[in-house]
C-alpha cells in the first residue's frame, strides 16, 4: 500500500504526522511518501519536498513563492507518474493541493482531501473542485459535515486530531520556575503565528500590547510559545528589554493617560511547549488559526488577533463569507471569545481585552465554560485512526469514476 501525502504548513505537518502514525499502525508495511515537514518525516514517510519556504499567508506574499512552488509541483506530478500512489491525502494547504491533485486525478489516483479547507469561509466556489476530484472528504468540524453533504460531496467528521495531540507534561509551577516566573502571578501566554509573515505583522503589535497590561494588572507576565520551526530573531519584538513608559490606558476614560513607569518583565520564549504553556496560563493572545483550537481544548480564555498585507486584506475582504474567524466561535456558534482583526488589532484594544479577561473574574469563568462546549463538539478521541481507516478504505476501493 503507498500513500501520498502533501501539508504544506506546521499544523498540517503534525496532523500528517499522526496521520502516518496510525496508518502504520493499521498497516505496518504501508510505505507514505510526500511533501511535508519534520513531523510527518519523523512519523516515517519519505520526504520529497520539505515547506520550509513555501509556508505564507496572504496573496501578495504567496505571488513571490510562486516559481518555488511550480518547481515543487513538477517534482510531486513526477514521482506520482513513476510510483502511483493507492491514494493521495492532500492536508489542507489548497492553492497548492488544489493543483497537485487535480494531476493526480488525471493519473487516477484516489484522493482523500483531509483537513478540509476552509470553503464555507470564503471562495465558495471551490466545492466544485472538489466534488471534481475527491473521492472523500474528512472533516475535523461538526459544522463543516452537512456543508459538504449538501453539496453532494463524500464527507465523514472524524474529530479534531489535536483532541488527541494535545498533552501537558510539566505543572504550572515547573514551568514557569524554571524560566523565572512567578506560579502565583497573573500569566499571559502569547502565540504569535506559526509562519514568518505572521509573526512579522502580528508580534510588533502584540508587544505594544503588554507594558499597557502590565500597568493595569500587577505582576503581570508573559510567556511567549514559539513554534519550533522559528528563528530566534523573528521573536525580538516579544523578547526586548524590560521598560517602563508613557502609554494610553485602555482602563481610563477617554483621553485618560497613566504616567508612572510600569515594571514589565521581560516575556519567557519556550520553543515546542505550547500545551505546557497553554496549560499554566491565566489567558492567551493568539494570531487565528490552529492556535485558538489548541487554547479551546485547554479551556483557556483568549483574545484573538491577526493582521494581513493591507493588499492582500483588501483583495479578499469580498470574498469572505463569514462575520466571525475564530475557530473557537465558529465551532461555538457564537462569539466566545473577542476578535482584533486587521484595524482592530491595536495594542490599545488587545490590552482592554485582556485586562478585562484578567480581572473579571465573572467574565473570565463564564468563557471558561463557554470553551469546554467547544471543546466537546470536537469529538472524541481517535481522530486520526478514524481518518487513517477512511483512508485505506478508499485506498483498497479505488478512485471514483472521472
Amino acid at each position: 500500500m503507498r500513500v501520498m501525502i502533501s501539508c504544506g504548513e506546521p499544523s498540517g505537518d503534525m496532523y500528517a504526522g499522526a496521520l502516518a502514525e496510525a496508518l502504520r499502525a493499521r498497516d505496518p508495511g504501508v510505505e507514505i511518501f510526500g511533501f511535508g515537514g519534520p513531523r510527518l518525516e519523523a512519523a516515517g514517510a519519505r520526504l520529497l519536498g520539505n515547506f520550509a519556504g513555501l509556508s505564507v499567508t496572504g496573496l501578495t506574499e504567496a505571488l513571490r513563492i510562486l516559481p518555488q512552488s511550480f518547481r515543487m509541483l513538477r517534482r510531486l506530478v513526477e514521482a506520482a507518474r513513476e510510483v502511483k500512489p493507492d491514494v493521495f491525502v492532500p492536508i489542507d494547504f489548497p492553492d497548492f493541493n488544489f493543483r497537485l491533485m487535480a494531476s493526480l486525478r488525471r493519473l487516477g489516483v484516489p484522493i482523500v482531501y483531509y483537513i478540509s479547507p476552509q470553503l464555507w469561509a470564503w471562495r465558495p466556489g471551490r466545492m466544485a473542485t472538489m466534488k471534481q476530484h475527491v473521492d472523500k472528504v474528512l472533516v475535523i468540524f461538526p459544522f463543516e459535515e452537512p456543508i459538504y453533504r449538501d453539496a453532494g460531496v463524500p464527507v465523514e467528521f472524524v474529530g479534531h486530531p489535536l483532541v488527541d495531540l494535545t498533552h501537558v507534561s510539566r505543572s504550572r509551577a515547573s514551568l514557569l520556575q524554571e524560566h523565572g516566573l512567578d506560579p502565583c502571578a497573573p500569566t499571559v501566554a502569547l502565540l504569535p503565528g506559526s509562519r514568518r509573515n505572521e509573526l512579522q505583522r502580528i508580534a510588533p503589535t502584540m508587544a505594544e500590547a503588554l507594558p499597557l497590561i502590565a500597568a493595569r494588572v500587577p505582576g503581570a507576565q508573559f510567556v511567549v510559545a514559539a513554534a519550533p520551526n522559528l528563528a530566534s530573531d523573528l521573536f525580538a519584538p516579544l523578547a526586548g528589554p524590560a521598560e517602563g513608559g508613557r502609554h494610553n490606558d485602555p482602563g481610563a476614560p477617554e483621553g485618560g493617560r497613566y504616567e508612572n513607569d510600569v515594571a514589565l518583565r521581560r516575556p519567557a520564549i519556550i520553543h515546542d511547549q505550547t500545551d505546557n504553556i497553554l496549560a499554566a496560563a491565566d489567558i492567551a493572545i493568539t494570531a487565528s488559526g490552529t492556535a485558538t483550537v489548541q487554547c479551546a481544548l485547554h479551556e483557556c480564555p483568549m483574545v484573538v488577533v491577526y493582521r494581513l498585507s493591507s493588499l492582500t486584506y483588501a483583495l479578499g475582504k469580498p470574498f469572505v463569507k463569514v462575520d466571525t474567524y475564530a475557530m473557537a466561535n465558529l465551532v461555538a456558534g457564537a462569539r466566545v471569545v473577542p476578535e482584533l482583526i486587521q484595524d482592530d488589532f491595536t495594542p490599545e484594544r488587545v490590552a482592554s481585552e485582556a485586562i478585562a479577561l484578567l480581572t473579571d473574574r465573572a467574565r473570565h469563568e463564564a468563557t471558561r465554560r463557554a470553551l469546554g462546549t467547544v471543546r466537546h463538539r470536537l469529538g472524541e478521541p481517535g481522530a486520526s485512526d478514524r481518518a487513517a481507516g477512511a483512508v485505506l478504505e478508499v485506498a483498497r476501493r479505488g478512485a471514483k469514476p472521472a
